[in-house]
């Protein structure tokens, strides 16, 4: 004889997935993109509005959280745990997104705070709050047309940037370097505009690649002056200048998905511009130090490092010169 009680309408799990699928529906009314709309996200909003399973959303609150005490909140309430090393998915692929999308405010206790650091908390912004609040009433419909006349959703900004096809990266009266949006191109413009600027004035461009068209930018006249021809299945380096000055190739990699010049890299990059007329400089271009400090042990000797978060220096490993070529 089976004497297991019949689940009643009250039972925790039932509330629990009943506030899981209110809760993708709102997302997906305030416009989040769908890779926002997932299980990780409603648990996230959920925390950040210390909704339990039975509580009400007009119960909704707003306590300042930190990413850790959010996946407690999730084990502890909704019976889901995330591995620890999950902590930078659930802030870069879902706290982001509520940043951008205006959803929560960033350290609101003390705005100075650097986002990274681990005393980071975030926020339900205010007129979310009285928005999520009216969930489930009368007033939600009208009450979600206010809200989304007087703010621009996120999903909606993301596809008119998909819908951009290329950013202009002007190099010269008359001219421009047209670019892919997106990926690692954010880095090259700044390899283009930063970096260029500083350390090649009076420089030419002689190839600059793209995310979605490996030619970019090519003057394959200006190598051939300088005895190199290449090939099409070459792999050049993400920018190539040549810094008239000084007759030197400077070889640029922009790191954001693939390594910086480490020794193997070098090889390679001395081999395609073997013949070169002008004495070669390598530099490995990152977006910050800190993604710089990931790839400390794999940069070669004799080379360049350049960040664009500072934009002004340079870290050389090592060698007898600084920003020079070498005798290979």
């Amino acid at each position: 004889m089976d004497t297991t009680a019949p689940r009643g309408p009250n039972d925790k799990s039932v509330l629990a997935k009943t506030k899981m699928q209110d809760t993708l529906f709102i997302l997906k009314a305030l416009g989040l993109p769908k890779a926002q709309q997932n299980q990780r996200s409603a648990l996230t909003l959920l925390a950040l509005l210390d909704l339990k399973p039975s509580g009400t959303w007009k119960s909704a609150s707003d306590p300042p959280m930190g990413i850790t005490p959010m996946m407690e909140f999730f084990a502890k309430h909704y019976g889901k745990t995330y591995k620890p090393n999950t902590r930078e998915t659930v802030r870069r692929q879902t706290v982001h997104q509520f940043r951008d999308a205006g959803l929560i405010i960033v350290n609101p206790d003390e705005p100075s705070r650097p986002t990274n650091s681990p005393k980071a908390v975030y926020q339900i912004e205010p007129r979310t709050l009285s928005l999520l609040r009216t969930f489930g009433t009368a007033r939600w419909e009208s009450t979600l047309r206010v809200y989304l006349a007087s703010v621009q959703t996120l999903g909606r900004r993301y596809a008119r940037e998909r819908e951009m096809k290329q950013i202009p990266v002007r190099i010269a009266p008359g001219r421009k370097i047209l670019l892919s949006p997106g990926g690692q191109n954010v880095l090259v413009k700044k390899i283009i505009t930063d970096f260029a600027e500083r350390f090649t004035g009076g420089g030419k461009f002689v190839y600059v690649g793209d995310t979605a068209n490996k030619f970019a930018y090519f003057d394959p006249g200006l190598l051939r002056n300088l005895g190199v021809v290449i090939e099409a299945h070459g792999k050049m380096p993400d920018v190539v200048i040549y810094h008239v000055d000084r007759n030197w190739l400077v070889l640029v990699e922009a790191v954001t998905a693939h390594g910086p010049i480490d020794p193997k890299r070098r090889g390679e990059l001395q081999n395609l511009f073997a013949n070169s007329s002008a004495g070669l400089v390598f530099v490995t271009a990152f977006l910050t130090r800190r993604a710089m400090m990931r790839y400390l042990n794999d940069i070669s000797w004799e080379t360049e490092v350049w960040v664009a978060e500072s934009p002004s220096h340079m870290v050389h490993f090592n060698g007898e010169r600084f920003l020079g070529p070498y005798d290979s």
